[in-house]
């Protein structure tokens, strides 16, 4: 029996569950918003929601929701949620689409303030839509277009204009409690960057061994094994490092006090 002899069969005995209606206009008409919509039945993640909305959009890099980003920024989140920290104010560096923090809220992690700093602007408004609701609950989510070399970690001013308050400008105070980079790969200048961290700051870091890509791809600072990417971010305390295998490369992962 085809699957779609079998949809049949379950469309009717199941005759009010209308996902089954949305899953054959899916499989037999090819119907999108018939997939979103039984995707949203099973989870109300602000991903799948940002994902539908942008997934046509040709400037949309689809590999924010590759297998290994996915995999890579899930296990971070479920060693996170095992530490069980105060995270505070997060600085969310080389920030990209900011899903990893979308991932964050939607836990019961103890979370202030995210800001995320990309130096590519194209990232900003994708980033806040993925992060909506925080965006829009007095800037509980904020993505900046910044280099991450030109932050100070210690205390940040950034502005914002409002278009509801006859364009004032606001200027906000941070204090980063924690900093978090999955990019640690792509930072061209990466002992000056981690220099800046101030001690006592928790610190979340991810890197790869995957040095065979296209160069447009920007792996300037891989490390070879976990050992090398240890030495690259001494810590005063180490609460979690470990190594991620996903085929084709592996995915370090240290957590601890900077």
């Amino acid at each position: 029996m085809q699957l779609y002899e079998l949809l049949d069969k379950f469309e009717v005995l199941f005759k009010d569950d209308e996902r089954f209606a949305d899953l054959r206009r899916f499989f037999i008409d090819k119907d999108e918003n018939s997939f979103f919509r039984v995707l949203a039945t099973m989870t109300d993640s602000q991903i799948v929601d940002t994902v539908r909305k942008l997934h046509n959009d040709k400037k949309f890099n689809k590999d924010c929701i590759s297998r290994g980003q996915v995999q890579s920024k899930t296990w971070l989140v479920e060693e996170l949620q095992k530490l069980n920290p105060q995270l505070g104010t997060v600085f969310l560096c080389a920030g990209w689409y900011a899903t990893v923090a979308t991932m964050l809220f939607e836990t019961n992690l103890s979370i202030k303030r995210i800001l995320s700093f990309d130096i590519d602007k194209s990232c900003i408004p994708i980033a806040e839509m993925f992060n909506k609701p925080w965006y829009e609950k007095q800037w509980k989510f904020k993505a900046l277009e910044k280099d991450i070399l030109d932050i100070d970690y210690n205390s940040l001013d950034w502005n914002f204009w409002s278009n509801k308050n006859n364009r004032m400008s606001y200027t906000i105070t941070d204090v980063p409690d924690t900093i978090i980079n999955t990019s640690c790969e792509h930072i061209k200048d990466f002992d000056k960057w981690y220099a800046m961290i101030p001690k006592g700051k928790l610190v979340v870091l991810q890197s790869n061994d995957y040095f065979d890509v296209p160069k447009e791809i920007g792996h300037v600072n891989c490390s070879k094994n976990l050992l090398e990417f240890e030495k690259q971010t001494p810590m005063s305390k180490s609460l979690y490092e470990g190594v991620l295998d996903l085929g084709y490369y592996n995915r370090f992962m240290r957590i601890g006090i900077r």
